[in-house]
């Protein structure tokens, strides 16, 4: 029972044993021993559905990566390969197959998260469509990552929907939203604001025209729904976030809820020995709410987690001295029994001391201040309309692209495009410096709205920042009062329509939602006769948001914070395609010409 996620307003376990469920029944398909082949990208998505002790269960006895050449030698009935529906994939399945010399063995596909006509196609042309026995689909739509997030961890999301124009995410979506109202009931009322938005809504509303006839009896358990684009908030996460789970993600990158981070620092010296050989292997941590110390310090502003964690130590080391004063055999006992958790907790401690003080060697560097402060200018309207200086010294010393397109889109965010003598002035700098295959690159930006030639002069963007609040002088990271001190000062703009709509709801920001790209909109689902709340006085509503296109950790911590208000009156669980950072998002957009799949 994976417990972290029945902690929250909504029970996601419901949805994880679901999935469960169909995996199950889908390997008890191919009776006898298995051996199932892996394309490397689902195994983390995967592992937070089902541990190794399921698929054992169930008479897998061997997992490998799907690679080329030969299988690994395997004494089983059935080879399983999980793969995404891409073509080249389909190409090494098809080189496995045909280099495995063994005639008794039963082949299956499992398509994830869909079937795929032209990989069957491809299949055909190779000549191995007919060894499989078995072609399947599993649909891994959302998969629940916390107990107030989920994530459908489709890498080109952003990419698909804003560059190539492919709505293949968006019907995932929206497909993914039928399966939540199957097991939680349907959502009565939708809020989106976007194209994207649009598309998932009208197809979610098309879709339960199509099933009109089999409406499930479940009281509904969100209230709302709101389909945020990511294309409306550009600028969040190109900013660095200052929480302590954003800035581990900044700096390590958290992977379907694991972080790999430097050895050395978790090296243990045992009494007795000489310094022993240190560790080559990262450290691999899981995060989430199941830990008790990380669920308490990860939403904090990093400057105040120093603080909280010398707090925690004092309690570790006061209930540790306890033992002094165990004198009966009922309290040594009672000491005895909470040994375990107060070992874990001091592992625990330990493990996120050590990763506080990496990154305060970060945070505390010049390079860092130096960055933060030019986003922090942009952010206010400072000079953003001419070439800066500081981009310009980045580009000079060949700091990585990544951090200086990071900064240039931000400023044309925050300028609402840059003039033409800027922008061809960056766009020359960056060729002549880091080569010219990034023509493409710029050209993706340019494309997705995050770099844009200013065509008229006015710029919105001031008047988006005063009319939602969106930079707060002074925010408290300590004890926040507001939910700026994600970004110490800057409140993710997402996040801002989020509380507005909640509150007083969007007709008071009509102009500023006009500002902002694509349609806003709002829709009403019937629900089955006598499914409608009776609300006890007080009772906090449920809204869904979800972010097509990717959302931070930032901004994930932000809507917790707007939960946990006393007077918010609204609860937020929260949804995406992928979970991303700055890093992420602009390598998604990269081309690299000599690394393309032909």
């Amino acid at each position: 029972m994976a417990a972290h996620l029945t902690n929250g307003r909504v029970n996601l376990n419901i949805l994880r044993e679901a999935a469960r469920k169909e995996l199950r029944e889908f390997l008890d398909k191919c009776a006898g021993s298995k051996a199932i082949v892996w394309d490397e990208y689902l195994t983390g998505p995967f592992g937070l559905i089902a541990q190794y002790s399921l698929l054992k269960e169930h008479e897998v006895e061997k997992m490998f990566t799907l690679k080329g050449g030969r299988l690994p030698p395997a004494d089983v009935k059935n080879i399983i390969f999980f793969v995404r529906p891409r073509l080249e994939l389909m190409d090494i399945i098809a080189e496995n197959v045909f280099s495995d010399k063994s005639n008794s063995r039963d082949y299956h596909i499992l398509f994830v998260p869909r079937r795929s006509m032209l990989c069957e196609q491809r299949l055909k042309e190779q000549g191995v469509l007919g060894s499989f026995t078995n072609i399947d689909e599993y649909i891994l739509d959302l998969i629940p990552y916390d107990g107030d997030l989920l994530s459908m961890e489709s890498e080109g999301a952003f990419r698909e929907c804003y560059l190539e124009n492919d709505q293949t995410t968006l019907y995932h979506t929206a497909k993914g939203l039928m399966t939540l109202q199957a097991l939680y009931g349907t959502i009565p009322q939708i809020y989106g604001k976007g194209d994207c938005a649009r598309h998932v809504a009208n197809m979610m509303l098309r879709m339960k025209r199509e099933f009109a006839g089999s409406q499930n009896q479940i009281l509904p358990v969100f209230d709302t729904l709101l389909l945020l684009d990511r294309n409306v908030d550009l600028l969040t996460p190109l900013a660095t976030q200052l929480t302590y789970e954003g800035l581990i993600d900044e700096t390590y990158g958290i992977t379907n809820g694991y972080v790999k981070l430097p050895p050395e620092k978790f090296a243990q010296k045992k009494q007795g020995e000489g310094s022993k050989d240190l560790p080559t292997e990262p450290k691999k941590l899981q995060l989430n709410s199941a830990e008790e110390l990380y669920a308490e310090i990860r939403d904090k502003n990093f400057n105040a987690v120093g603080a909280a964690l010398s707090k925690k130590a004092k309690i570790i080391s006061a209930a540790f001295e306890e033992r002094h004063n165990a004198k009966t055999v009922g309290e040594i006992k009672q000491f005895v029994s909470q040994l375990p958790h107060m070992q874990a907790a001091r592992s625990s401690l330990a493990n996120h001391t050590s990763i506080a003080e990496l990154i305060k060697d970060l945070t505390t560097s010049e390079a860092f201040f130096d960055n933060l402060t030019v986003e922090q200018e942009f952010m206010t309207g400072v000079d953003t309309d001419k070439v800066n200086t500081y981009i310009e010294d980045c580009i000079c010393q060949k700091d990585p692209l990544i951090k200086v397109l990071r900064l240039m889109c931000m400023q044309s965010v925050c300028n609402n495009g840059l003039k033409q003598k800027v922008l061809d002035f960056y766009k020359r700098e960056i060729l002549q410096t880091y080569g010219y295959e990034h023509m493409l690159t710029l050209n993706n930006l340019e494309k997705t709205g995050l770099l844009k030639l200013q065509t008229n002069s006015r710029n919105n963007y001031p008047t988006i920042r005063k009319t939602l609040k969106l930079w707060m002088e002074d925010a408290n990271e300590q004890t926040p009062n507001d939910i700026s001190y994600v970004y110490s000062g800057y409140a993710p703009l997402s996040v801002r329509l989020t509380q507005v709509l909640a509150r007083p709801g969007w007709r008071s920001i009509e102009e500023v939602l006009k500002m902002l790209p694509g349609p806003h909109f709002e829709e009403r689902q019937q629900l089955p006769a006598g499914l409608h709340k009776k609300r006890q006085q007080g009772e906090n509503r449920t809204t869904l948001v979800f972010f097509l296109g990717g959302v931070t950790y930032a901004e994930i911590t932000a809507l917790r914070f707007l939960s946990q208000m006393e007077d918010s009156g609204m609860e937020y669980i929260i949804a995406t395609t992928k979970l991303i950072n700055g890093k992420s998002w602009i390598t998604s957009l990269m081309d690299h010409p000599e690394t393309q799949i032909p």
